[in-house]
């Protein structure tokens, strides 16, 4: 199994503690790693990782895995062009090593995974599918109607699995759709993780996007080593069509399947999702640096350099930094 991360994302939800320069993936939010070493961590004793960044972001990523001691490969993008292109350079890789029919595992850099031995479990379940030619995605089993993330619907149990075929895809809903999913039982969160064989992958996506598949072989055949990481040919990827994995294939293959996955799963999309997966007063509050919450209730306050006190408030996101303050209901920090 070859994991691989992507982190191009440009965390701009945790605006202002995230920045275009430094995002949230790199960033301590849950722990005393940051979330790009969480991910990596989580999966427990690999042997090498590879890692897709902007470029801008290559010497944050390098010293994160340094810091782990984690032999990994760092792809730079010089332009960001989504999911489908990302993880076909990681297989273009794999198979020019001569590993074409082994797993990726595709992760996100920044999502939380509270139950990491469940995390490691389903993983286990769902290889020897991946292993056979399925394409396999982890559909989040709902905790609420939630309105921010896309969802799968499963069909029927695939063979004597614990996955299914899968129905359809659906784009984020209004709350009274997303309420009609969670009752309904066959409805998950799309997560974004995903395992196939390399060689199975570049094949579906041949399939139905050629244009993508032809400017990522394009872009790995000029790539170029610099220092411990792979420059891809910058022409060639800027030509490559903006596409997410799940437009490009996962919509599209008749091989798909989905694996429910009840870990504490969050991407952290938001300050409000960070306010739920923290631990919480006993005003439901959570606080970071100098703070003093003054009857304040269900907030979340962050201070950085210098105290930050709230008076007679409710459900509040306050995060200061030096240069940035941010004050917003909980329930508008989607907007």
């Amino acid at each position: 199994m070859i994991p691989v991360i992507l982190s191009g994302g440009s965390g701009t939800r945790l605006w202002p503690l995230s920045r275009t320069q430094y995002p949230k993936q790199f960033l301590p939010l849950n722990s005393d790693l940051t979330m790009l070493q969480e991910t990596v961590s989580r999966l427990g004793d690999v042997d090498h990782v590879s890692l897709i960044c902007n470029e801008e972001h290559r010497f944050l990523a390098a010293e994160q895995m340094r810091v782990l001691d984690q032999s990994c490969s760092i792809f730079l993008e010089p332009v960001g062009r989504n999911t489908a292109p990302a993880i076909a350079l990681a297989a273009f890789d794999a198979v020019a090593k001569g590993k074409g029919a082994e797993c990726l595992l595709v992760l996100a850099a920044d999502h939380v995974i509270e139950n990491e031995a469940e995390f490691q479990s389903v993983i286990r379940k769902a290889e020897p599918m991946a292993s056979e030619g399925m394409l396999v995605t982890f559909g989040i089993v709902p905790q609420h109607p939630e309105t921010g993330y896309g969802y799968i619907q499963a069909g029927e149990i695939f063979g004597t699995s614990d996955a299914f075929n899968i129905s359809k895809f659906v784009e984020k809903p209004n709350i009274e759709t997303a309420k009609g999913y969670l009752a309904s039982g066959d409805f998950y969160w799309n997560s974004g993780m995903f395992m196939f064989r390399a060689d199975r992958f570049l094949e579906e996506l041949g399939k139905f996007r050629p244009d993508i598949l032809e400017a990522c072989k394009k872009s790995m055949a000029g790539t170029a080593n610099d220092m411990d990481f792979l420059r891809v040919d910058k022409s060639a990827f800027e030509a490559c069509p903006d596409e997410s994995v799940d437009y490009a294939v996962m919509e599209k293959t008749e091989s798909a399947v989905v694996i429910p996955l009840d870990a504490g799963w969050s991407d952290v999309g938001s300050w409000s999702a960070l306010w739920e997966i923290k631990d919480k007063d006993e005003s439901g509050n959570v606080t970071e640096g100098d703070v003093i919450a003054l009857d304040t209730d269900s907030s979340l306050i962050m201070a950085k350099d210098r105290l930050v006190t709230t008076l007679g408030v409710s459900n509040l996101i306050v995060i200061d930094t030096p240069d940035a303050l941010l004050v917003a209901d909980k329930n508008h920090i989607q907007e």
